[in-house]
């Protein structure tokens, strides 16, 4: 199980339809298994900017939820690697800024 539950996530998202189990009909289990991977993608995104597991936080600090569920969200609403027709700016207190405090990071310097 990831750091962000499938309910908590829901509720980010904001959308009465996602909450209810009978919204979508037969699809509701396929909706609840997309979200989960949009989860688990984005938990990856985290580690590999992170630069370590996520396990190593002991309590998981919120800020580090806050993005994954950030970029999960962002999965879930551009399904396509691009975006025609419209202008994208990035928002500031993005997820990534949300991960820099507990990122690793590596200069090339090696103490002796």
């Amino acid at each position: 199980m990831g750091i962000v539950t499938l309910s908590f996530f829901k509720t980010h998202l904001g959308t009465d339809a996602l909450l209810d189990v009978d919204a979508f009909g037969g699809l509701s289990n396929a909706t609840d298994e997309l979200l989960q991977h949009y989860l688990d993608a984005a938990e990856e995104w985290a580690v590999s900017c992170l630069g370590k597991p996520i396990s190593d936080f002991n309590p998981v600090p919120a800020s580090i939820k806050q993005a994954v569920c950030m970029m999960a969200a962002h999965l879930y609403q551009n399904r396509e690697a691009a975006l025609v027709g419209i202008n994208v700016y990035a928002l500031p207190h993005g997820a990534a800024d949300f991960l820099r405090p507990y990122r690793v990071e590596v200069t090339g310097y090696v103490a002796e």
